[in-house]
Protein backbone atom coordinates (compact mmCIF):
# COMPACT_ATOMS: atom_id res chain seq x y z
CA UNK A 1 0.00 0.00 0.00
CA UNK A 2 1.30 3.71 -1.15
CA UNK A 3 1.77 5.88 1.46
CA UNK A 4 -0.41 9.36 1.07
CA UNK A 5 1.83 12.53 0.93
CA UNK A 6 -0.05 14.52 4.66
CA UNK A 7 2.23 17.39 3.56
CA UNK A 8 0.97 20.95 3.09
CA UNK A 9 0.87 21.71 -1.21
CA UNK A 10 2.49 25.35 -1.51
CA UNK A 11 -0.02 27.25 -3.72
CA UNK A 12 1.38 29.10 -6.86
CA UNK A 13 0.11 32.57 -6.87
CA UNK A 14 -2.00 33.24 -10.09
CA UNK A 15 -0.81 35.55 -12.29
CA UNK A 16 -2.95 38.72 -12.29
CA UNK A 17 -6.30 38.30 -13.77
CA UNK A 18 -6.65 40.76 -17.10
CA UNK A 19 -10.03 40.82 -18.51
CA UNK A 20 -9.06 42.54 -21.73
CA UNK A 21 -6.97 39.30 -22.38
CA UNK A 22 -9.79 36.95 -21.68
CA UNK A 23 -10.30 36.30 -25.01
CA UNK A 24 -13.18 33.17 -26.06
CA UNK A 25 -10.97 32.78 -29.42
CA UNK A 26 -7.70 34.38 -30.47
CA UNK A 27 -8.85 37.71 -32.03
CA UNK A 28 -8.23 38.24 -35.75
CA UNK A 29 -8.41 40.93 -38.11
CA UNK A 30 -9.41 41.43 -41.69
CA UNK A 31 -6.35 40.83 -43.69
CA UNK A 32 -6.78 36.92 -41.47
CA UNK A 33 -10.19 36.36 -43.03
CA UNK A 34 -10.39 33.91 -46.02
CA UNK A 35 -12.60 33.28 -48.66
CA UNK A 36 -14.28 30.19 -47.75
CA UNK A 37 -14.18 30.47 -43.95
CA UNK A 38 -17.13 28.97 -41.86
CA UNK A 39 -18.45 30.37 -38.81
CA UNK A 40 -21.38 27.37 -37.72
CA UNK A 41 -23.82 28.17 -34.55
CA UNK A 42 -24.69 25.68 -32.64
CA UNK A 43 -27.94 23.45 -33.29
CA UNK A 44 -31.12 24.39 -31.80
CA UNK A 45 -34.10 22.59 -31.24
CA UNK A 46 -37.40 24.87 -31.44
CA UNK A 47 -39.81 24.73 -29.11
CA UNK A 48 -43.47 26.21 -28.47
CA UNK A 49 -41.71 28.50 -25.95
CA UNK A 50 -39.22 29.45 -28.39
CA UNK A 51 -41.85 30.55 -30.37
CA UNK A 52 -44.25 32.33 -27.54
CA UNK A 53 -41.35 34.14 -26.89
CA UNK A 54 -40.74 35.28 -30.02
CA UNK A 55 -44.74 36.36 -30.81
CA UNK A 56 -43.96 38.36 -27.81
CA UNK A 57 -41.33 40.18 -28.34
CA UNK A 58 -41.99 40.90 -31.89
CA UNK A 59 -46.01 41.45 -31.27
CA UNK A 60 -46.25 39.55 -34.39
CA UNK A 61 -50.27 37.92 -33.38
CA UNK A 62 -50.92 36.68 -36.89
CA UNK A 63 -52.32 33.49 -36.10
CA UNK A 64 -50.47 31.33 -38.65
CA UNK A 65 -47.21 31.50 -35.95
CA UNK A 66 -49.78 29.73 -33.08
CA UNK A 67 -53.13 28.27 -34.25
CA UNK A 68 -52.53 25.10 -35.13
CA UNK A 69 -56.03 24.64 -36.48
CA UNK A 70 -55.85 28.38 -38.52
CA UNK A 71 -52.48 26.92 -40.10
CA UNK A 72 -53.90 23.47 -41.24
CA UNK A 73 -56.72 25.58 -42.78
CA UNK A 74 -54.72 27.19 -44.95
CA UNK A 75 -52.26 24.55 -46.37
CA UNK A 76 -49.81 24.72 -43.68
CA UNK A 77 -49.06 21.39 -41.49
CA UNK A 78 -48.37 23.18 -38.25
CA UNK A 79 -47.80 26.41 -37.23
CA UNK A 80 -45.28 27.97 -38.78
CA UNK A 81 -42.14 29.83 -36.81
CA UNK A 82 -41.52 33.87 -37.30
CA UNK A 83 -39.22 34.19 -40.43
CA UNK A 84 -37.70 36.50 -38.48
CA UNK A 85 -36.42 34.15 -35.68
CA UNK A 86 -35.70 31.84 -37.95
CA UNK A 87 -33.17 34.64 -39.95
CA UNK A 88 -31.99 35.42 -35.96
CA UNK A 89 -29.91 32.04 -35.94
CA UNK A 90 -27.71 33.78 -38.12
CA UNK A 91 -26.68 36.99 -36.39
CA UNK A 92 -23.22 36.86 -35.97
CA UNK A 93 -23.39 36.66 -32.03
CA UNK A 94 -24.95 33.23 -32.40
CA UNK A 95 -21.71 32.26 -34.08
CA UNK A 96 -18.15 32.65 -32.64
CA UNK A 97 -17.63 35.03 -35.74
CA UNK A 98 -17.54 38.28 -32.93
CA UNK A 99 -15.21 36.69 -30.87
CA UNK A 100 -12.43 36.76 -33.47
CA UNK A 101 -12.94 40.02 -34.88
CA UNK A 102 -14.23 41.80 -31.84
CA UNK A 103 -11.35 44.08 -32.24
CA UNK A 104 -11.51 45.64 -35.49
CA UNK A 105 -15.44 45.31 -35.83
CA UNK A 106 -17.16 48.95 -36.68
CA UNK A 107 -20.58 47.72 -37.88
CA UNK A 108 -22.84 45.23 -39.22
CA UNK A 109 -23.96 46.86 -42.65
CA UNK A 110 -26.46 44.67 -44.09
CA UNK A 111 -28.80 41.61 -43.91
CA UNK A 112 -31.19 40.02 -46.58
CA UNK A 113 -32.62 36.92 -46.75
CA UNK A 114 -34.82 34.11 -48.08
CA UNK A 115 -37.22 31.86 -46.91
CA UNK A 116 -37.02 28.71 -48.38
CA UNK A 117 -39.36 26.55 -46.54
CA UNK A 118 -41.21 26.73 -43.48
CA UNK A 119 -40.17 25.93 -40.18
CA UNK A 120 -42.42 24.54 -37.63
CA UNK A 121 -41.94 23.66 -33.67
CA UNK A 122 -39.70 20.57 -33.41
CA UNK A 123 -37.04 21.36 -36.17
CA UNK A 124 -33.68 21.44 -35.86
CA UNK A 125 -31.72 24.36 -36.93
CA UNK A 126 -28.27 24.53 -38.31
CA UNK A 127 -26.95 27.83 -39.10
CA UNK A 128 -23.64 29.20 -40.68
CA UNK A 129 -21.39 32.34 -42.14
CA UNK A 130 -19.61 31.21 -44.82
CA UNK A 131 -17.46 34.17 -45.97
CA UNK A 132 -17.68 35.09 -49.76
CA UNK A 133 -16.06 38.28 -49.97
CA UNK A 134 -13.82 39.89 -48.67
CA UNK A 135 -13.42 44.23 -49.70
CA UNK A 136 -10.79 46.53 -48.72
CA UNK A 137 -11.79 49.80 -48.45
CA UNK A 138 -9.14 52.33 -47.33
CA UNK A 139 -8.38 52.09 -43.44
CA UNK A 140 -11.46 49.36 -43.52
CA UNK A 141 -12.82 46.44 -45.32
CA UNK A 142 -16.07 44.84 -45.94
CA UNK A 143 -16.73 41.32 -44.98
CA UNK A 144 -19.54 39.27 -46.85
CA UNK A 145 -20.67 36.18 -45.50
CA UNK A 146 -23.26 33.82 -46.86
CA UNK A 147 -25.95 33.05 -44.14
CA UNK A 148 -27.65 29.43 -44.64
CA UNK A 149 -30.02 27.78 -42.20
CA UNK A 150 -30.34 23.78 -42.65
CA UNK A 151 -33.14 21.63 -40.98
CA UNK A 152 -32.57 18.12 -39.75
CA UNK A 153 -32.97 16.80 -42.91
CA UNK A 154 -30.71 18.60 -44.62
CA UNK A 155 -32.90 21.10 -46.49
CA UNK A 156 -32.04 24.78 -47.03
CA UNK A 157 -34.62 27.10 -44.98
CA UNK A 158 -33.17 30.25 -45.16
CA UNK A 159 -30.16 31.53 -47.47
CA UNK A 160 -29.06 34.94 -47.32
CA UNK A 161 -26.17 37.26 -46.98
CA UNK A 162 -24.80 39.65 -44.51
CA UNK A 163 -21.77 42.35 -44.87
CA UNK A 164 -19.97 43.69 -41.71
CA UNK A 165 -17.50 46.69 -41.89
CA UNK A 166 -13.89 46.06 -40.18
CA UNK A 167 -11.49 48.22 -39.46
CA UNK A 168 -8.17 47.23 -41.51
CA UNK A 169 -4.48 46.58 -39.90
Amino acid sequence: MEKQNTEPQTAVAPAEFDPDAFLVVPARTFEDLRIGEVFRAPSRTLTDAHAAAFQTVSADNHPVHYDAEWARKHGHSAPVVHGLQVLAFTAPGATLFPHFIGEVFVSFLEVSCTFLAEVHSGDTLYPALTVTGLEPKGSNGIVVTAATIHNQRGQLVLSGQHKYLLRRQ
